[in-house]
């Protein structure tokens, strides 16, 4: 079996990772080298794997080194213990009028339920092509923000996923309570892999292929159809989210936006604040990445 690896520079990786999954679509390896360098590595044989000509291309500026091993025939082992649950710890009560919520254990089929005592909400995400199962910095975040919100909110209702992935957001915003809840994301796969994720979870998610760059953001206001409680979820890299900032025809009550690196932070809140009225209400930051929390005045 040849392991082969693309080192790209940190800055870029999401952005290179989504052209991998187009070379690679049986799933894509994600390793952090350094501070500045992440490696993304697919498992095969020499027919199998994407050519040298390709990959330099989908990496584009953001290439650092590729390189070529042989690995062991327990690659798929290897792979699964990349894939770690993550505890998502319910937030402490600021007033006597916040919500209890539950704890998020967020963790691939192939791990063991939590063990640990109190309300804890198992949610069970097979990563499919590496969409990750919220080990992510970004995700993680993003969940601790939305735990946070939920908190403050005893009526929860309608729920806009951006970027859904494998539709870790959605499905703990759906065993939250909120409702209705949908995903939207540009690839197939994504697609395919929540509504998977949806099913084995027990929720109630819709999901569908959705193109910010030519489509309008949809408002599920179920109540009255305006936007005045919709909460907006958006897991994107930095340059989607300033076009998400330019495309969206209303503002939500909420949005809570991931994937940014730490110094975009205060750019994405301006440009939502400039645009939609938008005001920052809370952040978080981990490493080099960041997400933030806007809500309407």
């Amino acid at each position: 079996m040849i392991r082969l690896a693309v080192r790209v520079r940190h800055e870029q990786a999401e952005l290179v990772l989504a052209e991998l999954l187009e070379l690679a679509p049986a799933g894509v390896e994600e390793l952090q080298v350094g501070e500045r360098t992440v490696e993304y590595a697919v498992y095969g044989a020499p027919g199998e794997l994407p050519s040298l000509p390709d990959l330099k291309a989908a990496a584009g500026d953001a290439l650092v080194e590729i390189s070529t091993s042989e690995t062991a025939d327990d690659w798929q082992e290897r792979w699964k213990r990349f894939h770690r649950p993550v505890l998502i710890e319910a937030p402490p009560a600021r007033t006597e009028t916040d919500h209890q919520v539950p704890a998020m254990h967020v963790r691939p089929p192939w791990e063991t339920p939590s063990a640990r005592s109190g309300a804890v909400e198992e949610i069970v995400i097979d990563p499919g092509q590496a969409f990750g199962t919220g080990a992510h910095a970004t995700t993680r975040m993003c969940l601790e923000l939305l735990l946070e919100l939920a908190a403050l909110q005893p009526q929860r209702g309608p729920l806009l996923d951006v970027g859904t992935g494998s539709g870790v957001l959605a499905i703990a915003a759906a065993r939250l309570g909120f409702a209705p809840v949908l995903g939207l994301d540009h690839e197939r796969e994504s697609i395919a892999a929540t509504r998977a994720n949806v099913t084995a979870n027990r929720v109630q998610v819709a999901a569908r292929r959705f193109d910010l760059r030519s489509q309008a953001l949809p408002s599920i206001d179920a109540v009255d159809g305006s936007a005045a409680s919709m909460i907006v979820v958006a897991n994107l890299l930095g340059p989607l989210l300033l076009e998400l900032a330019c495309t969206m025809t209303y503002a939500p009550a909420h949005l809570l936006a991931g994937g940014l690196l730490r110094e975009q932070g205060d750019e994405i809140a301006r440009a939502f604040g400039d645009r939609l009225g938008l005001r920052e209400r809370g952040r978080r930051e981990s490493g080099e990445w960041a997400a933030v929390w806007l809500a309407a005045p």
